[in-house]
């Protein structure tokens, strides 16, 4: 804004000196009143050698001693080189009952003219209207429902490729033949159906690169594939391993700020979907390291699934009472299952993914009501939440891949078996215990042949079950500290990987 500087009477000498000659008219001169007021200067900031003079009117009902001055702002040419505002253009000061109104200098032509062309002798009143003008810093007021909206839609535009739309990729070997490559060590089993499933004795390979605790590991789900092993760590990352010719780490994936909590191959085993605790979760190219999706959840993720029949929707749950579905074409939650828990542990499909189950933390003193609750995917209803009744929480579930039953993984030191079928009653008949969860996230799952159930301990241990005896058939001293989670390999028959709380990974055969 441009601003003036008015001299009075008791100015400076110096800029008395410089005054130029007031063009005068008859009729303003004889509409002056007695007594008499010198004409008002404007000094440029910065520079007194130029100045505009303009004549002082009094308007019409003035008290003796009242007259209004006006003063115009100068030209834009006229700005200060500084920054320095002397006075506001929308302001008045007075002096001694003289009132100087300050207006814009784009307004002065038109109140200028209009005086000139009237007849008489007094000024007529002038009528300023501020123009519109946005102000810079201060942000538009958006409402809740729209800010909620945002929260819940995509964090990264496909419109927006330039910021945050590539993940942090470590490529440990070179080339990328080592990813799309078909193991020579499971091509003879590609052509024949999965044999009986044998107990691994011995230790393969020994790898020892997370430096956190190994939350989750998994095979790719692609037979032809199958040599990668995937696992999500503590330290923010997640790996892709070779674990079947070589043990080396190919690729490490940096797209968390947080403890990376659940991770999950895609049905075609280019993806990886992930979630942590920094409440992202991001969809990632194996090959690329291009993330495909990414949002920003309302909570810390905790568990996540993608459906089985629709490789295009994932559910995923954490430290909030709300499961949600995604859906990745159009980046937006599609259902919203709500029970009164605080924090859901696990998440499992049923057969077709007409309905899958929670575990949650909810625990009351005589029951565990709502431990487990079903739920119907299509409509987010609940079916039952009355499907375990012991006070203990799960902190996971496995489904049984022949089978119409499931076994979830209790703090009670012990594995129940339910069916699948509602209303998923429980087996009271078999118990699978003997091994020790003391609050530690241990997973177990059945082998693809189903006759065998592994689990993970908290003191380092793997147990073997009979799935239909529910006895141990034998335990394997893998780890020094709590082994999380095993899986066996969805091919070969008798490779098993298994992870543990100091964030090693170990195969065995």
């Amino acid at each position: 804004m441009s601003s003036s500087l008015v001299a009075y009477d008791d100015s400076d000498p110096e800029a008395e000196t410089e005054k130029t000659e007031v063009p005068s008219t008859s009729s303003r001169q004889t509409s002056l009143p007695s007594s008499s007021v010198k004409p008002v200067q404007y000094f440029a900031p910065g520079s007194l050698r130029t100045k505009s003079t303009y004549e002082m009117q009094p308007t019409e009902n003035t008290d003796d001693f009242g007259i209004s001055i006006v003063c115009e702002d100068l030209p834009e040419h006229y700005a200060p080189n500084n920054n320095t505002d002397l006075t506001s253009p929308y302001c008045r000061r007075a002096y001694s009952s003289h009132t100087a109104l300050c207006v814009p200098y784009k307004n002065y032509e038109q109140t200028s003219s209009s005086s000139r062309n009237s007849g008489n002798g007094t000024s007529q009143k002038r009528v300023h209207k501020d123009s519109p003008t946005t102000i810079k810093g201060i942000r538009p007021y958006i409402p809740k429902r729209l800010r909620q909206e945002n929260s819940s839609t995509c964090g990264k535009k496909e419109s927006d490729p330039g910021e945050n739309s590539n993940c942090d990729v470590k490529q440990d070997v070179s080339g990328e033949q080592t990813v799309r490559k078909i193991s020579e060590i499971i091509k003879p089993y590609l052509g024949s159906k999965y044999k009986l499933t044998e107990i691994p004795k011995s230790l393969v390979f020994h790898v020892f690169k997370h430096s956190s605790p190994v939350n989750e590991i998994q095979w790719c789900p692609v037979r032809e594939q199958s040599h990668m092993l995937l696992s999500a760590s503590m330290d923010k990352t997640i790996k892709i391993w070779d674990a079947v010719d070589t043990g080396c780490c190919l690729k490490t994936f940096s797209c968390h700020s947080c403890a990376v909590r659940a991770a999950q191959w895609s049905s075609c085993g280019r993806r990886i979907l992930s979630g942590g605790f920094d409440s992202m979760l991001h969809l990632t190219d194996v090959e690329t390291g291009k993330q495909i999706f990414s949002s920003k959840n309302e909570f810390r993720i905790s568990a996540l699934k993608f459906h089985p029949t629709d490789s295009n929707i994932f559910v995923c749950g954490g430290f909030s009472p709300e499961v949600k579905a995604w859906d990745i074409r159009t980046c937006k939650v599609t259902r919203v299952y709500k029970a009164a828990v605080q924090q859901t542990l696990d998440i499992l499909f049923l057969t077709e993914g007409k309905e899958f189950l929670t575990s949650t933390d909810a625990v009351s003193r005589d029951s565990a009501d709502r431990t487990i609750i079903a739920w119907d995917f299509q409509s987010a209803a609940k079916i039952s939440n009355q499907i375990f009744h012991e006070r203990y929480t799960c902190p996971s579930l496995a489904l049984h891949p022949r089978e119409s039953v499931f076994v979830a993984q209790t703090n009670g030191n012990y594995m129940a078996l339910f069916s699948s079928q509602r209303p998923y009653r429980i087996n009271k008949k078999k118990r699978y215990e003997g091994h020790k969860v003391e609050g530690f996230a241990v997973c177990c799952e059945f082998s693809p042949d189903g006759t065998l159930l592994v689990t993970g301990s908290s003191d380092g241990k793997v147990f073997f079950y009979n799935y239909h005896t529910a006895r141990i058939i034998r335990t394997l001293s893998a780890h020094k500290e709590a082994c999380m989670s095993a899986k066996f390999h969805p091919v070969l028959p008798s490779l098993l990987a298994t992870c543990d709380w100091t964030g090693e990974i170990k195969i065995w055969q």
